[in-house]
């Protein structure tokens, strides 16, 4: 009977090649394939049936398993050496199938030039393990380990190597078909190119190699192998980048190294960039400007399309991925239209004041408008709107809209609370940490999960769950508390509760942070073992890392924010407790809020806290003098340490030594300790030497709204500045340094800084915080810094403000005296001393209250002297 699961070749034009092979001499060798199941089944009960008879020939006849397997089944059998006796004739009682173990042999050739039936013996052992009769098939079946497998074939030139490849899938019950369709279960691929490939390509159709035959009919004795096992056929995938060579252009050094050792693991080579053998230049498409070379004979594509590539593990198309110059976004042309060459200083300062509040412009309109105004200043465009990047036009324009002026004649205060501004801040990295976490979701996890991936899952359901845990958790959650502030900061008013909002997903908190956190550690572990494992992971996070929702961020950079983010709001809202007056109820609100935040805190793993960076953290508070305690935090850690020059007249003069120290939250600057007299000296002793440095501020990262990095010129160099909006100031402030020393590379320095800035502000691109400027348009230089009578200035300015501190009985330094007075005063004495504090407002009223501590005071605190003025120290 025919089996219809078995097809035969067929005519040879219509199945053997694809048209670019055929040609009449494979129809002439193959005419003896013509397909007869179609006759067979029309006829089949017309046909009288005919008693089966095997022949088992030469060596199949001493095969003792192979004569039990017939019995088995029921089928005669006949043991000889020669087949022409039973070959000749034409015997209408019998059914004659021929046992044959050599394909390859006189006895075959005889057989097959005369149409008979020849089968191999693992086609008997098949049929006797399952207990059905012989099967049918018009052409020699040796084998059934390519049985129902539907093949095609592409990109073959060579006749011969097509024609044994076509007989060696049909001896093993396989069938082909010239044009590909869905019905097609294998690609068969002598290159890359090609419809069929695309094809393949495009509905998951297994891609393999000529060998992937020749290796399965090696194993054609073994009755149980199956060429389809995704085990065997893995091996002879065709590699993505067969037949092409690469180069690459525009890649670091690293990065260039890493992708050419997975182009020759995936099946590719490489050249350098100009060679005429090569067939595609991959270009990194954020850095390139300029192509070394134009060839049309040369794919020129993004990078996008190498990972893109083997993600897949096959080829992608070059059409989606080609090289466009993009035209880089320029923000030197608002700088430029800046200059700040006129000779008037009022005007200097007006374009200073709007070339910073330029640089911190917002790309983003709030969707709140700022807390009421009067209507007078609403419509009045002065400097301070100018500088205040919340009042633009179109926030007005929306107040405007939404706001019924106010009746009461009295107008109200143009300036903006404190508590609304750090409330805003605490809704705007709110709503950035919510985006980061989307990104997470729709560019990693959502298209990990996804069924029917192209070369199948890529990572495990186990490797997926340590990755990502609880962040849908973590994201459902936080959207609904970014929902709450943007309707807070909507109908804005003081009295409005921010705590109450945290408070109400406090537990929800609970759930969801301790499970992620915890296992922080084994999630980023998990990714770097699979992307080293898994090629496709590798080439599937390339690919992503590299889209802007990401900000040229790792998947590990993006999962530590939730670690970083609880801390954050503990200290947004401390700052907000801060600017809440006494009387307002949702002053003792805000601080259930930061208990509930820290109940959420002493869940998570203490001992994952990196106890060197603590140490860190200590010394630092014993190097600077003055240094605030709560610097001390369990989630701060010292990140860089930098060695400057004050440029300006903030933080401090200009010619001070600076040293920045760089926390993952906050930035300490301290300048050099000057030499001083040791006028009070400690009761207890030295017990360490002096601090060398002297704290300035203690500056939370969130507050840099922009970092300049100023061009180097004649009068600038290595010089960088920092625009400064504290939650308290109208205007934007300057601080401009001057790095010194060599060890210290300014670009890597602003990079680190802007990225610890935008993970303070959950802000994704760190790049978009940093701005490349003239010098002149800030009015910033290096010029002089070290002459003569720039250091005799500096000292000159440094002298005065001692002289007047030590003269002037208004600005002698309260804290001092007052730890003098505490040092040596007896328990009873303090608190006389405390008690009395109130009514001592002056240096003369002390002198008229003796007291045992005033002996060790110096002598000048009990003589008056002249107090001289600021503007008269400063002419010393």
């Amino acid at each position: 009977m025919a089996d219809s699961s078995t097809l035969t070749l067929g005519t040879a034009r219509s199945l053997l090649v694809d048209t670019s092979v055929y040609d009449s001499r494979i129809a002439e060798t193959t005419k003896d394939h013509v397909f007869l199941g179609l006759a067979c089944e029309e006829g089949e009960d017309m046909l009288p049936k005919v008693e089966t008879r095997v022949v088992l020939v030469g060596a199949a006849g001493r095969n003792a398993a192979l004569v039990k397997a017939l019995q088995d089944i029921n089928t005669a059998c006949i043991l000889t050496d020669s087949v022409q006796e039973f070959a000749d004739g034409e015997n209408a009682d019998f059914e004659t199938v021929f046992v044959l173990t050599d394909f390859d042999s006189p006895n075959y050739n005889y057989l097959y030039k005369r149409d008979n039936r020849i089968v191999g013996p693992p086609v008997v052992l098949h049929c006797a393990a399952k207990e059905e009769p012989l099967q049918f098939s018009c052409r020699p079946l040796y084998c059934t380990t390519m049985l129902n497998l539907l093949l095609c074939f592409t990109g073959f030139r060579n006749k011969e190597e097509m024609k044994k490849l076509v007989n060696l899938v049909h001896h093993m019950g396989g069938t082909i078909r010239k044009d590909f369709s869905t019905k097609v279960t294998h690609l068969v691929a002598y290159s890359t190119h090609g419809e069929k490939y695309r094809l393949a390509v495009c509905m998951g159709t297994p891609i393999l190699t000529p060998s992937w035959i020749h290796k399965a009919w090696e194993r054609r004795n073994d009755v149980h192998f199956n060429a389809a096992e995704e085990e065997f056929r893995t091996e002879y995938k065709v590699p993505p980048f067969q037949d092409c060579i690469l180069s690459f252009w525009g890649f670091s050094d690293e990065e260039k190294a890493n992708m050419e050792e997975r182009t020759l693991k995936h099946g590719g080579k490489y050249l350098e960039v100009g060679d005429e053998r090569c067939t595609h230049m991959v270009v990194e498409e954020n850095s390139v400007t300029e192509l070394p070379f134009s060839s049309n004979k040369v794919y020129v594509v993004k990078q996008e399309w190498f990972w893109g590539s083997i993600q897949m593990d096959a080829r992608a198309g070059e059409s989606m991925y080609f090289y466009e110059k993009n035209d880089s976004p320029a923000m030197k042309k608002a700088v430029s239209l800046l200059s700040l060459t006129t000779p008037n200083s009022n005007r200097k300062r007006r374009r200073l004041r709007d070339t910073l509040a330029q640089f911190t412009k917002e790309t983003e309109i709030s969707p709140f408008p700022p807390p009421r105004k009067r209507a007078s200043a609403e419509h009045s465009l002065s400097i301070g709107s100018l500088l205040d990047i919340s009042n633009t036009p179109e926030t007005c324009k929306a107040l405007a809209e939404t706001s019924r002026p106010s009746k009461s004649s009295t107008p109200a205060l143009c300036k903006q609370s404190a508590r609304w501004q750090v409330s805003k801040e605490l809704y705007q990295t709110e709503s950035n940490y919510v985006d980061i976490l989307s990104t997470i979701l729709q560019l990693f996890k959502i298209p990990l999960e996804k069924e029917g991936q192209v070369g199948g899952p890529i990572l495990a359901q186990e490797e997926m769950k340590n990755i990502f845990g609880s962040i849908p958790e973590i994201y459902d959650v936080h959207t609904r508390i970014k929902s709450n502030l943007e309707e807070l900061l909507t109908d804005w008013s003081d009295d409005r509760s921010v705590g109450n909002i945290i408070l109400k997903y406090s537990k929800e908190l609970v759930k969801a942070y301790p499970p992620f956190v915890n296992f922080f550690e084994m999630s980023k572990d998990t990714i770097v073992r699979c992307e080293r494992q898994k090629p496709r992971f590798h080439a599937f996070l390339k690919i992503n890392q590299s889209k802007p929702e990401c900000g040229r961020q790792t998947l590990v950079e993006l999962l530590i924010r939730p670690v970083q983010r609880l801390p954050s709001v503990a200290l947004l809202l401390n700052d907000i407790k801060k600017h809440t007056s006494d009387d307002n109820p949702d002053k003792i609100t805000l601080e259930k809020a930061i208990e509930s935040l820290k109940e959420v805190m002493t869940h998570i793993n203490e001992d994952k806290r990196k106890t060197e960076g603590q140490k860190q953290i200590f010394d630092v508070v014993y190097e600077v003098d003055g240094c605030p305690a709560n610097l001390l935090s369990s989630h701060r850690i010292l990140v860089h340490r930098v060695e400057t020059i004050a440029l300006g007249d903030q933080p401090c003069d200009r010619g001070e030594y600076v040293t920045l120290f760089l926390f993952n939250d906050c930035l300490e600057i301290a300048r050099k300790r000057h030499k001083v007299i040791n006028t009070f000296k400690s009761p207890l002793g030295q017990t360490r030497p002096p601090p060398p440095l002297k704290h300035i501020t203690l500056m939370p990262l969130s507050q840099i709204r922009r970092v300049l990095d100023l061009q180097d010129t004649e009068d600038c160099v290595n010089a960088f500045a920092l625009v400064v909006r504290p939650p308290t100031e109208q205007e934007n402030l300057l601080f401009s340094f001057q790095l010194a020393g060599e060890e210290t590379v300014k670009s890597a320095w602003l990079r680190t800084l802007c990225r610890h800035v935008a993970d303070t502000i959950c802000k994704a691109d760190a790049e978009d915080l940093i701005r490349c400027t003239d010098p002149d348009s800030v009015q910033v230089s290096t010029k002089d810094m070290d002459s003569t009578l720039s250091k005799a200035s500096r000292a000159i300015k440094k002298t005065s403000k001692k002289v007047t501190r030590a003269f002037s009985f208004t600005k002698t330094p309260k804290r001092v005296i007052q730890r003098a007075f505490m040092a040596n005063s007896t328990p009873e004495e303090k608190s006389q001393r405390l008690s009395c504090e109130n009514r001592v407002g002056s240096s003369s009223t002390l002198a008229a209250h003796p007291s045992p501590s005033m002996v060790n005071l110096p002598s000048m605190f009990e003589k008056k002297y002249h107090t001289f003025s600021r503007s008269t120290t400063h002419l010393f």
